[in-house]
This record gives structure tokens, C-alpha cells and sequence, in this order.
């Protein structure tokens, strides 16, 4: 008799156990951080709804395959003149799934000589690696890359 109440609390418990879990893992999505944003909404807090020319002068070199996301190396030049009528004034870094995707801002002026930019950057997963390029000219410049991460660098 005692074999039969356990069996049958354990069944119940199962059963319990069944309906209770999804409903753990289905909990609401963690809320992000105040730095949370989409590549949609950065590029348009960045360019004013302007719009984005993908571009050969820009030449984003980034690897194929990163094994470690923590540090992807990342470079950006363009083909610029950088002079007082022509330069560029910025180089953004975007990736696009991380969960602020603006990695990098660098603001350039005619003394810097070339339009040049190289760092490291954290990706969570394996995404696109975008550079926006802003001229003097009021003009928006684009490359991107996709970058293949076997361990994620973030979190």
C-alpha cells in the first residue's frame, strides 16, 4: 500500500513538474540595458534618416572566421584626399547583433592625413561587422562583413 501512495505522489509530481517547467523557460526576455540598440535606430540617431550608399571607397578588413569574439580585430580606411574641401569626419563601427551595436566612433579632421581607423572589438555571435563613413560633404559611406565566431566574446 505504501509502494502504491509513493508511485502515485511521484506521478503527480511528474506530471507537475511537466506543466510548471515551460512555463519557467518561457519567462519574459531579460530586460537590456540602457545602451540596448538596433543597427536600425543607431544609424539613424547617427545619420538623420540620410541614406547609407554602400561604397568601394570603403574597405573594412575584418577576419572570415574569429575563434575568440572577445577580440576581433577590426580595420577601416577610405579613399580620401582629406583635405580642407573633402575629408572624412567620421568612422562608426557597428555589430549588428550584438546588444548595443555601436563598438566604436572615431572623429577624424583634415590633419589626420589619412582616413584611417584599426581596433579590437567584442562579438557576441557570429554577425555582421559594419563601418559607416561620414564625409565632409554631408554624405554617408558604408562596407560591412560578415565574421564567423566560434566562442562568443560577450558575457
Amino acid at each position: 500500500m505504501q509502494r502504491r501512495s509513493f508511485l502515485r505522489g511521484l506521478g503527480l509530481v511528474a506530471a507537475a513538474s511537466t506543466v510548471v517547467a515551460p512555463n519557467m523557460v518561457m519567462a519574459a526576455e531579460a530586460p537590456k540595458g540602457p545602451n540596448a540598440f538596433t543597427i536600425d535606430a543607431a544609424l539613424k540617431a547617427i545619420t538623420g534618416g540620410k541614406a547609407v550608399v554602400a561604397s568601394p571607397k570603403v574597405h573594412l578588413k575584418a577576419p572570415e572566421i574569429a575563434e575568440n569574439g572577445a577580440v576581433v580585430p577590426v580595420t577601416v580606411e577610405v579613399d580620401s584626399p582629406m583635405t580642407d574641401d573633402d575629408y572624412v569626419k567620421a568612422i562608426h563601427i557597428f555589430a549588428t547583433k550584438n546588444s548595443n551595436v555601436r563598438c566604436a566612433d572615431v572623429m577624424l579632421t583634415p590633419a589626420n592625413g589619412a582616413a584611417m581607423f584599426a581596433t579590437r572589438i567584442k562579438l557576441g555571435t557570429s554577425q555582421d561587422v559594419m563601418a559607416l563613413v561620414e564625409t565632409s560633404k554631408g554624405e554617408f559611406l558604408s562596407a560591412s562583413q560578415n565574421v564567423k565566431v566560434t566562442i562568443g566574446g560577450c558575457g
